[in-house]
């Protein structure tokens, strides 16, 4: 039996819907991490899983238990799963100590002592033993994240979720808060986890999940997911690839709106000037090459033109398709001098015949 199930998932604010039919099965012992741009529901669905969020359709099981069914204890079926927030949650009126103990104490009928044991050892395993009398706001922010996941490990959960648990420390603190993480792995903790440090997610986890569109857009291991992405969100995101777009619908397109927009587009990603220029130079000489071979002079014309920067390595290509005519200006007899500048100036030249259209790539 799968420790979470969850089977379309579905959860919007007013208008926007933001999880639309969101399935996933999570085994005993699986560590996954949660990756992709800010808006695409990673926390909405971590949180979905506690009804923190209540879902607007679908169903949830923990640990074969439905917690979205109609009666069900919900608090009872909370107790398998521990939550870690950005933001701590410790309750300030409180010491560290008495933060550990007091759901154990409550919830469980454990006894006082042996909650107090229990705090100690986990406190001795996160490095802050010496902190267990200390009240929380003279901590600093990760040692309060690791109280935080003590408290949450004194319920004995079956299951940890963590919803970006360092992007609210400070850089210096973040490598030990994803230390005592890392221990919990060590241990094949089952864990879900929301997380914007890539290596991390690399090194700790055993699935991950690429959030987009209002679901699971990709999902593998560590190594398809960041090593050879398949879908085209996930590249971009993973290689950090920023993008310009343009659509020609019109021979006498505006050429300096094009030109302009290529302009700011370089100088919002730190591209330098020579960069620019190369992009402004192939793309003019491209679109004019392809509205001189694929259309007649009184033919509809449409073109999606894309310029794309890579973070990753720096890298810049272009991206042209259209409709009209077949045509690939690489392979004609007499180069003009539109093609002569594009194929001087690109490292990569390719075209294709795709759904009816020219499909022209340039890697510069």
């Amino acid at each position: 039996m799968s420790l979470i199930e969850v089977k379309g998932l579905r959860k919007s604010f007013d208008n926007l819907e933001v999880l639309k039919g969101v399935d996933l099965t999570v085994e005993q012992g699986e560590r996954i991490a949660i990756i992709g741009g800010s808006g695409c529901g990673k926390s909405v669905f971590l949180r979905s899983l506690e009804l923190l969020h209540r879902p607007d359709a679908g169903q949830i099981f923990i640990d074969g238990q439905e917690i979205t069914a109609r009666g069900a204890d919900v608090d009872a079926i909370r107790r398998s799963m521990g939550m870690v927030y950005q933001k701590f949650h410790l309750f300030s009126e409180m010491d560290v100590m008495d933060n550990l103990c007091l759901a154990p104490v409550r919830l469980k009928g454990m006894k006082r002592a042996d909650a107090e044991a229990k705090a100690m050892e986990l406190l001795s395993q996160v490095g802050l033993a010496s902190r267990a009398h200390a009240w929380p706001t003279v901590l600093s922010g990760g040692q309060q994240q690791r109280i935080a996941i003590c408290r949450c490990l004194m319920m004995e959960p079956k299951v940890l979720l963590f919803d970006e648990p360092t992007s609210a420390l400070d850089p210096t603190m973040v490598g030990e808060v994803l230390a005592v993480i890392r221990m919990l792995a060590k241990r094949d903790m089952t864990m879900l986890i929301v997380t914007h440090e890539m290596n991390f997610a690399r090194e700790v986890a055993t699935r991950v999940l690429f959030l987009a569109d209002g679901g699971i857009y990709e999902e593998g291991t560590p190594a398809e997911i960041f090593d050879s992405p398949k879908r085209e969100k996930t590249v971009a995101f993973i290689r950090k690839i920023k993008f310009f777009s343009f659509e020609i619908e019109d021979r006498s397109f505006d050429l300096m709106q094009l030109q302009g927009g290529i302009q700011t587009f370089g100088e919002k990603y730190g591209l330098t000037q020579k960069k620019v220029y190369r992009l402004q130079i192939c793309c003019e000489e491209l679109v004019y090459e392809l509205l001189e071979h694929c259309y007649a002079p009184d033919e509809p014309v449409s073109m999606a033109l894309t310029v794309s920067y890579s973070e990753a390595d720096q890298s810049t290509e272009i991206d042209l398709s259209c409709t009209g005519a077949q045509f690939d200006p690489f392979t004609q007899d007499d180069d003009g001098l539109g093609v002569t500048i594009l194929k001087r100036m690109a490292q990569e030249l390719s075209c294709r015949w795709e759904n009816g259209r020219n499909a022209i790539t340039i890697k510069l």
